[in-house]
C-alpha cells in the first residue's frame, strides 16, 4: 500500500519534527514551505494524503481549494493555531478530511494520520472496483469491430440514454446479456440494481410469484409477505432473458408493469408501484410467436421499442483473430497461466471453424484449451476431433448442432452470401438459390438485406 505524506508548513522546525514522527511511524514523508510550492509538488507527484498549516505565504485553505477543483484524490488534513469553530468549518467545507491544532500532540497527530489513510485506502479501492466495472460493462469492454457490431453498439448507446424498453435479439451466445448490462452501466440507472432473469429457467408455477411477488396467505405456504424480482428491482434495470418463454398468464401482468409501472401481487387487492427499466431479450422470432398466438401481440409492441439484433459470429468472422486473442488471454489470466501460446495450425483452425454456439463457445473452448495445456504452444492435436480436421471451405453445416439453430437467420445468411457471391445481382443470386427473382426480393425485404450496395437492380 502506497504511504506517501505531504507536509505544508511554513516553520522549519515543527516541518522536521513532523517529518521525524511520521518517518517513525512508517510513512514516506516530504515536505513544501507554502502552499505555492507543494501545489507544484502535487502536479508531479500525487500522495496519498497532505497534512498543510493554514497560515502562510499561499495559504492551507488556498491550497486545499486548489485540490478539490482539480478533482485530486488526496486526503486533506489541515494543522491551525487558530482552532476556532468558523476556521474549522470552512476547511471542512472544502473537503478536508479533519484538522488538528497547535501545539501539535504528535500522537494523536499519528492517530489521525493512520485513520486517513485507511479512508484514503477505501477510497482507491473503489475506484479500482469502479474502473473494473467500467472495464467489464461498459460498451468498450465488447470485443469487435465488424459493422454489424459497431451498427447495433452505437444504437445501444443512444438509447442508453434515455428510459426506452428494448428487446435484444439474438442467437444463444452471442452477448445479449452483455450488450444489456452495458446499456444499464451506461444509463442513468448506471449505480441502481440491475437484475438478470432468465425466464426459461424458472418453473412456470413459480414465474408469477418470483416475479411479481405474493402476499401472507395468497396460496398454500406464503406464510409472509414477499416481493417480487421486479420490485425489488426499483430505481435500477430488469433484464428479462428468453422472454419468449414466459406463460401466457404472466405476459399479461408484465404488460401492466410496463404500461402503468404497476406490479399486482399474489394474493394483494391493490397494485404497487415500481420505476423499473425493462430490457428484454431473445434467441426466438417473437413475432412469429404472435402469429402463433403464443405471445401478446401488445406486449411485443411494447417490448420492442427499440429492437436490437445483435449477429452471429458468422456474420463478423473479421473479428474472430481479436476474439481469439482477448479471450485467449482471459482465460490464461484466470487460471493463472503464464507463457502459453496458441500454435498458427490450432489459430487457424479456430478462424475457419463456423462456431455455431457464437462467442460463448469459442470462450469455452479456448478455456479447455488453456486447462488441458501441456506445453508452452497448443498443437492442433489438443483440439477437439470437430476442430481438428484441416480447414475446409464450407457453407453449411456438417451436422445439425445439438443447441438448435435459427431457421429465419440461416436463411438471411444464404441470402447475404448469395448476394455477396454475385456481387449484388439479384437475377445470378435467385437462380443460385433455384427461387424466382420476386421470391428473393420478398425475402431480402423480410430480413432487411434491401440496403444499399445489397439491393442491386440488376435488369
Amino acid at each position: 500500500m502506497s504511504n506517501r505524506i505531504l507536509v505544508v508548513d511554513d516553520d522549519a522546525s515543527l516541518r522536521r519534527v513532523m517529518k521525524l514522527q511520521l518517518e517513525e511511524a512508517g510513512y514516506q514523508v516530504s515536505l513544501a514551505t507554502d502552499g505555492e510550492e507543494a501545489w507544484r509538488m502535487l502536479q508531479e507527484s500525487e500522495p496519498q494524503l497532505v497534512i498543510t498549516d493554514l497560515r502562510m505565504p499561499t495559504t492551507g485553505l488556498e491550497l486545499l481549494s486548489r485540490i478539490t477543483q482539480a478533482g485530486l484524490r488526496t486526503t486533506v488534513i489541515v494543522v491551525t493555531a487558530f482552532g476556532t469553530v468558523e476556521t474549522a468549518v470552512e476547511a471542512m467545507k472544502l473537503g478536508a478530511y479533519d484538522y488538528v491544532t497547535k501545539p501539535l500532540d504528535f500522537e494523536a497527530l499519528v492517530l489521525v494520520v493512520h485513520r486517513a489513510m485507511e479512508r484514503q485506502s477505501l477510497i482507491e479501492e473503489v475506484q479500482t472496483l469502479r474502473s473494473a466495472l467500467d472495464q467489464r460493462y461498459g460498451f468498450e469492454g465488447i470485443v469487435g469491430h465488424a459493422k454489424g457490431l459497431l451498427r447495433v453498439l452505437d444504437q445501444a448507446a443512444r438509447v442508453a440514454q434515455r428510459d426506452a424498453t428494448v428487446l435484444i435479439q439474438g442467437e444463444t451466445g452471442t452477448g445479449k446479456e452483455l450488450v444489456a448490462r452495458a446499456i444499464h452501466h451506461n444509463s442513468r440507472r448506471g449505480k441502481k440494481a440491475f437484475t438478470a432473469i432468465n425466464c426459461g429457467a424458472i418453473p412456470r408455477d413459480l414465474v408469477e410469484s418470483e416475479l411479481f411477488g405474493y402476499t401472507k396467505g395468497a396460496f398454500t405456504g406464503a406464510l409472509a409477505n414477499k416481493e417480487g424480482r421486479i420490485e425489488s428491482t426499483n430505481g435500477g434495470t430488469l433484464f428479462l432473458d428468453e422472454v419468449g418463454e414466459l406463460p401466457l398468464e404472466a405476459q399479461v401482468k408484465l404488460l401492466r408493469v410496463l404500461q402503468e409501472s404497476e406490479v399486482a401481487k399474489l394474493g394483494a387487492t391493490e397494485p404497487v408501484k415500481v420505476d423499473v427499466r425493462v430490457i428484454a431479450a431473445t434467441h426466438r422470432d417473437l413475432s412469429a410467436m404472435v402469429e402463433d398466438g403464443t405471445f401478446r401481440e401488445d406486449l411485443y409492441y411494447r417490448l420492442a421499442v427499440v429492437p436490437l439484433r445483435i449477429p452471429p459470429l458468422r456474420e463478423r468472422r473479421e473479428d474472430l483473430p481479436e476474439l481469439i486473442e482477448v479471450l485467449f488471454e482471459r482465460a490464461c489470466k484466470r487460471h493463472g497461466i503464464d507463457d502459453l501460446s496458441l500454435s498458427q495450425g490450432v489459430l487457424q483452425r479456430l478462424i475457419a471453424y463456423h462456431w455455431p454456439g457464437n462467442v460463448r463457445q469459442l470462450e469455452n473452448m479456448l478455456e479447455r484449451l488453456v486447462v488441458l495445456s501441456s506445453s508452452n504452444v497448443i498443437p492442433v492435436e489438443d483440439l477437439p476431433p470437430e476442430l481438428s480436421a484441416p480447414p475446409r471451405p464450407a457453407l453449411f453445416w456438417p451436422e445439425l448442432p445439438e443447441q438448435g439453430i435459427s431457421l429465419e437467420a440461416l436463411e438471411r445468411d444464404l441470402i447475404r452470401r448469395a448476394l455477396e457471391r454475385f456481387h449484388g445481382n439479384q437475377t445470378q443470386a435467385a437462380r443460385y438459390l433455384d427461387i424466382s427473382r420476386r421470391t428473393l426480393i420478398y425475402r431480402m425485404e423480410k430480413h432487411g438485406l434491401v440496403e444499399a450496395g445489397v439491393h442491386k437492380d440488376d435488369e
